[in-house]
């Protein structure tokens, strides 16, 4: 797995909230979008600073275009970038204070430490 692009992938969604509401609503269109379009920029650099071989993993991508957030987790990516996106998406959609939060964590109880390495 890249962590690294993974980690950029939820960052950067993270940070648009334009981007985050796509992602909410086309998951697939985003990711096939950002890992084409975004995934070689380099962060903070001009446009014609690009990379060419950054690209996901079928299993990454298959978790992100279904806003797994559990899987994601198991594979290394940092929990603190998918709870704030996951926040921003999908908050909304429960009723009692911190359900959201409370749903993301009951997902991941089943893991122990230690967890997975989430170094890049």
């Amino acid at each position: 797995m890249s962590k690294y692009l993974v980690n950029k992938f939820l960052f950067t969604i993270d940070r648009d909230h334009e981007l985050t509401e796509r992602y909410r609503e086309d998951p697939a269109g985003t990711v096939a979008w950002w890992e084409a379009e975004e995934a070689n920029r380099l962060l903070n650099c001009i446009d014609a600073e690009k990379s060419t071989w950054l690209s996901f993993t079928d299993a990454e991508r298959t978790a992100l275009t279904t806003h797994d957030h559990v899987a994601l987790f198991e594979m290394g990516a940092h929990p603190f970038l998918t709870l704030t996106l996951w926040i921003a998406m999908f908050e909304r959609d429960f009723d009692e204070p911190l359900g959201m939060q409370l749903d993301y964590a009951a997902k991941l109880a089943h893991l122990g430490l230690p967890y997975p390495d989430i170094a890049t």
